[in-house]
């Protein structure tokens, strides 16, 4: 009895050290694993991360190039140097008959400096819009950049 005492012993010694055994050597080749795929999401990262510069160092040099041009197309157009014509409307008031001579040229100056000031306005609005544009772009670009670099993880 003690003989089969001695034997069931140590047959669960045995299961339980192998059982010990394989579940460490398991663990370690998971860990293995594990580093292994970290490794490669961090050089993933990487490379997004200098994509992500690389795009918002382009996008801020683009926007710095686009304000300068603003900038002197507005400083032209305040020197009344630069012009952009607008087709005006004929008139609906009819001509009037009196030949006294204008005494002035004032309020063609005036409508010359709101005229300025509307195109500076207009201008401004579509440089805004091309600056959205511009951005959205960038986006969409990182993001199927980083789509199209995901695609190897399952």
């Amino acid at each position: 009895m003690r003989d089969l005492l001695y034997g069931v012993f140590a047959l669960l010694l045995t299961f339980g050290g192998g059982y010990w055994t394989g579940q460490h050597y398991e663990a370690e080749a998971q860990q293995a694993e594990v580093d292994k795929l970290n490794t490669q999401a961090r050089a993933k990262e990487v490379a997004l991360v200098a994509a992500v510069t690389t795009t918002s160092n382009a996008l801020r040099s683009s926007n710095e190039k686009a304000k300068t041009i603003a900038r002197q197309r507005d400083a032209a157009i305040a020197a009344g140097t630069s012009k952009l014509r607008l087709p005006q409307a004929a008139c609906p008031v009819p001509a009037s008959t009196d030949t006294a001579a204008p005494s002035g040229d004032n309020a063609r100056e005036a409508s010359t400096d709101s005229e300025r000031a509307f195109i500076q306005a207009a201008l401004a609005l579509t440089d805004e819009g091309d600056r959205a544009v511009q951005k959205l772009n960038a986006c969409i670009g990182l993001y199927n950049q980083a789509i199209e670099s995901q695609k190897g993880i399952k």
